[in-house]
């Protein structure tokens, strides 16, 4: 009897800490994927804090699978692409331009990848969905429906080769004076505004 009575406490107490362990490394996993946020949020923060209007390629543009822009860095202008690929939210930069000529070659680059570029970080996974918006003139609208604002004195459709926004062509489109993003996560969606003003 004594036996089987040790026997059980030694099962209970298994199953305890068996459950300890198992609550330990659920709750590291969630604190480390919260730091991961956390640096990701930063980053994207810092690229759209670094905007740089320039009259080569689009400053900031979003086409509901990719975010590029064009950002200021020690060694010249850079073509950032943020994406979002079967549930991973991906990072892929250029290297720093100096000439007008590579800023536009790397934007025509950017038109092309395919996710796995060896420039190309995956931030994130378990992302079910994403959406940007832009702010101007005092209220926030869906970058998709809003992101073809030209600027003044500009004509033309941006995005389009030899109008405004596109690679090679004149003027620019109006970046806005904030972005918002509202990206889904297991744990529920995420909004994250950024009030920015660009160089130029």
């Amino acid at each position: 009897m004594a036996i089987l009575i040790m026997s059980l406490l030694a099962m209970m107490g298994w199953a305890g800490m068996d459950s300890m362990v198992r609550t330990r490394d659920i709750s590291q996993a969630a604190t480390e994927r919260s730091l991961r946020l956390a640096t990701v949020i930063a980053q994207w923060e810092q690229d759209l804090q670094a905007l740089q209007e320039n009259p080569g390629v689009p400053g900031l543009a979003f086409d509901g699978a990719s975010l590029r822009l064009t950002r200021r860095s020690e060694r010249g202008l850079q073509l950032v692409v943020w994406s979002l690929r079967e549930g991973q939210w991906q990072r892929w930069s250029a290297p720093p331009a100096t000439t007008l000529g590579e800023l536009q070659e790397a934007w025509l680059r950017s038109q092309q990848l395919q996710g796995n570029e060896r420039e190309q970080l995956r931030l994130l996974d378990g992302i079910t969905g994403w959406q940007v918006y832009f702010h101007r003139q005092g209220a926030w609208s869906n970058a998709q429906s809003s992101g073809n604002v030209v600027a003044p004195g500009a004509t033309g459709t941006p995005g389009t080769p030899g109008t405004p926004g596109a690679p090679g062509a004149s003027g620019a489109v109006a970046l806005p004076d904030g972005v918002r993003l509202v990206i889904e996560l297991p744990e529920g969606k995420l909004s994250r505004d950024v009030l920015m003003r660009a160089a130029s």
